[in-house]
């Protein structure tokens, strides 16, 4: 029985983390963008804890590995997609079927692919891990950190943005996470690591992320960390040896 609970308790995080993002899509459906954005940085928390959570009850298992990996599939491949789309719709006045619709459908569909693309190939070689890196961006970055916030800054500040230019950026900046989803650069995986610093700076950016989603507050801090840690973590995995072996 404690062996049950022990291992139910990521798993009931991960089924958060799925439902939320299936609410987040059907959320952004019935006009609320900005507060489904929210809800896919809090599927972002949800997805730390379930790690942690695994980590710490020493509860990790082939199951829970597919489990988690089809939530992110949903909470941070199509929700972000599906609400980026929808607040392109709203913001920049999208018409259907024009080229701007086109344009920005294939650009979402690419991200919502190279998403799935990712999970797949860390799924079947998650048994040669290369100890405190992924190989290539997470889709719980791309979707939850950059995508989510994107959208979130869109609709705040769609009054100071010009229209005609939108669509070319935001299809650029989905172009630019696709291609670093399916990438091979080595990015950091949030753990701890040796050195007092490197571990403050993850442990406050993580409070203070968690500040920002409960309150839904300070996006721009959300946003710019984002781009940071996509920017410094590659160059880190680029100049890094790292160790094959785990």
């Amino acid at each position: 029985m404690k062996k049950i609970v022990r291992y139910s308790i990521p798993n009931i995080f991960t089924a958060a983390s799925l439902l939320l993002g299936f609410s987040a899509i059907i959320t952004s459906q019935y006009g609320n963008i900005e507060q489904a954005a929210w809800m896919i940085v809090w599927c972002g928390i949800l997805d730390v804890m379930d790690g942690l959570a695994a980590r710490l009850l020493n509860a990790t298992s082939p199951f829970g590995a597919e489990f988690d990996s089809m939530a992110d599939l949903v909470s941070f491949g199509v929700a972000p997609a599906i609400i980026m789309m929808n607040a392109l719709i709203y913001v920049a006045d999208i018409q259907k079927y024009s080229n701007e619709f086109w344009i920005i459908s294939i650009s979402v569909s690419a991200f919502v692919l190279a998403g799935a693309l990712r999970l797949a190939r860390y799924n079947i070689t998650s048994d040669i891990p290369i100890k405190g890196w992924f190989t290539g961006l997470p889709i719980t970055g791309a979707g939850g950190g950059l995508a989510a916030t994107a959208i979130i800054l869109l609709i705040r500040y769609q009054e100071q943005l010009d229209v005609e230019q939108i669509t070319t950026f935001i299809s650029s900046f989905m172009m630019i996470l696709t291609v670093c989803m399916v990438s091979t650069f080595k990015f950091p995986k949030m753990m701890k690591r040796d050195g007092i610093y490197i571990n403050s700076f993850q442990a406050i950016n993580f409070i203070v992320s968690c500040y920002c989603a409960v309150t839904r507050s300070y996006p721009e801090f959300l946003f710019s960390m984002g781009l940071f840690l996509l920017i410094s973590g590659t160059i880190a995995g680029f100049f890094a040896k790292v160790d094959q072996n785990n």
